[in-house]
């Protein structure tokens, strides 16, 4: 069921009875609704709020399948031999004196940033987390179910407006948001992926400009009286390949401020650079985003999957045990070490990674000696001149939140302070050193262990899930998918483990076999046969052995997550 050619390919998606429908969307010409009629979800798939996702559908659609023509060309080269690297043509933006504009003093300080997905409670706890900032996610933390989308939209109107709450009735107790709250960023999807439940002109709308689209139409005014002191929103923007690509964002913005009737360059973002041909952009993907960009961050799981990715078919770049792929490899401490010299140099924020750790509540020594891993890697972040960083979980926080303020001293952040211009001898072999360390079958198992979960969770609507201490997203199961088909395809030895044995579809079969019966041990065999393990394993295991690496595990199964319903009744 996996859709090749994105939004803009073949769909075959699930249709269910009525059930009662009871009402019907009042949508413009050209728009079909196909999700789920509810009456929450009418007050943000309002008549308006289509008319201006549709406008920038049909404005940008075009080139957005540009774009994606082009990632599909470069992977061309990339697999032909070639390697990502420095444009020669946008050398003079390189080098050119240019600066981005000024911080908007509601975000100055972002030292320590929380992320999640736009669940109600997640956001009111995010919110009063102490965190300065609180990403909201609708990418790699959500499983873009029709009810999780809209959903999370409601619930973000309310949050803007300060009305959110949320009554848990099996504790007995009800969340609001504190006087004080952390700023809200939102994450839209990325350009690949599509939204078929709402069709425009009769081809699925793109994910994105629906995400950013209802949520800036709702919220825009709100939120500059609210959050923004004058700007906003503000959002992050994910898996970014080029400034071909931020330039559409910018010219979204541009028209989303030009309808609304609002001052060019109150919108600012912050791009993720979390691909291999995206860090060699980084100043290009700035200067098209000048008037609304408020940084960049290293996005470092994701970029990792994307190492392997780029790579795919250079059997002389395999990958090492995930676990073993940290900031520590050269490759990626000169990708963090260019990220803070570009920013800086562009007045911006140079974000830090994410600390995926969650609390060990039955085991207090080994939650000290997380929390300490934690410490370190956050010291390293803020020494090499971070001004802030991401974390998973409020348990982190005060940690996270002591180790930047000690370092940074009453400064907001360290864009003037700290230049990095040793930064600036970094070269496309430093960028692409090919990592360190040893593959194991325990690495093996671990990836397939992983993956084939969250793909369980993420099928039944959950795409931020606990595994192993550690909160996975959609990014982590992309590592463990990509470097599994990596290894089988070049038939790896597994040389950490001394024993010569090379990984081949036949240890393949047996590690997954294994590995289920572990998932059956430790969740249970009730739980494993009320949820989709066994579904999830023959995905994860068809997307592992296929000739063809698929480029995101989440597009090749989001028809199984898709429900279209028919139309309630007209209105008369």
């Amino acid at each position: 069921m996996a859709m090749s050619m994105g939004y803009y390919g073949d769909t075959a998606m699930k249709k269910i009875p009525s059930g009662g429908v009871g009402g019907r969307y009042d949508v413009p010409e050209g728009v079909d609704i196909r999700g789920r009629y509810d009456e929450e979800f009418a007050k943000i798939l309002t008549k308006d709020a289509l008319v201006f996702v549709a406008a920038l559908q049909r404005e940008f659609r075009n080139h957005v399948k540009y774009a994606m023509e082009c990632r599909k060309e470069a992977n061309m080269r990339y697999n032909s031999g070639g390697l990502p690297g420095f444009d020669p043509a946008t050398k003079n933006v390189r080098d050119g004196d240019w600066v981005c504009a000024e911080v908007p003093p509601a975000v100055a300080d972002r030292r320590v940033e929380i992320t999640g997905p736009v669940e109600r409670k997640m956001i009111i706890n995010a919110l009063n987390s102490g965190a300065k900032v609180f990403m909201a996610d609708f990418e790699d933390a959500l499983s873009p179910t029709w009810e999780n989308l809209m959903k999370g939209q409601v619930n973000l109107k309310d949050a803007v407006n300060g009305t959110i709450s949320f009554q848990d009735k099996a504790r007995n107790r009800v969340y609001k948001l504190n006087d004080q709250t952390a700023k809200l960023f939102v994450r839209p999807r990325g350009w690949h992926l599509p939204e078929s439940h709402i069709f425009i002109d009769g081809e699925p709308a793109i994910g994105c400009l629906v995400d950013f689209g209802l949520y800036f139409h709702h919220n825009h005014t709100a939120f500059r009286k609210t959050q923004g002191q004058g700007y906003g929103p503000f959002f992050y923007l994910p898996k970014m390949e080029n400034s071909r690509e931020a330039r559409i964002w910018n010219n979204v913005f541009d028209r989303a401020e030009k309808l609304a009737g609002i001052e060019t360059g109150s919108i600012r973002a912050t791009v993720l650079i979390e691909t291999l041909p995206a860090v060699f952009q980084m100043d290009e993907i700035l200067y098209e985003l000048r008037d609304h960009s408020v940084g960049l961050n290293c996005g470092r799981w994701d970029y990792i999957f994307s190492y392997v990715k780029t790579f795919q078919a250079h059997p002389d770049r395999l990958l090492p045990d995930r676990v073993l792929v940290g900031m520590g490899q050269h490759f990626m401490r000169s990708y963090s070490d260019l990220l803070i010299r570009t920013c800086h140099r562009r007045g911006v924020h140079a974000m830090g990674g994410m600390a995926a750790q969650i609390p060990i509540r039955d085991d207090p020594e080994a939650n000290e000696a997380a929390l300490e891993l934690v410490k370190k890697d956050k010291l390293r972040e803020v020494r090499a001149g971070h001004d802030g960083t991401w974390a998973a979980h409020p348990g982190l926080i005060p940690a996270i939140m002591e180790v930047f303020t000690s370092n940074m001293g009453n400064s907001p952040n360290l864009i003037e302070t700290m230049k990095r211009e040793d930064a600036a001898s970094l070269t496309e072999e430093d960028l692409l050193q090919i990592p360190r360390g040893v593959r194991t079958i325990e690495g093996l198992r671990l990836n397939t262990r992983v993956g084939i979960q969250y793909v369980a969770a993420w099928l039944t609507g959950t795409g931020s899930v606990p595994l192993y201490n550690l909160m996975e997203d959609a990014a982590t199961a992309e590592i463990s998918r990509v470097q599994n088909w990596q290894w089988l395809k070049y038939g790896v030895e597994l040389d950490g483990d001394g024993l010569g044995v090379r990984v081949t579809p036949e240890l393949f079969g047996k590690v997954v076999e294994e590995e289920m019966a572990r998932i059956e041990r430790e969740v249970g065999r009730e739980r494993v046969k009320r949820g989709m393990y066994k579904e999830a394993c023959k995905l994860f295991t068809r997307q592992c052995t296929a000739p063809v690496l698929d480029d995101f595990l989440t597009l090749n199964a989001y028809n199984h997550i898709v429900v279209h319903h028919p139309k309630g009744p007209s209105k008369l």
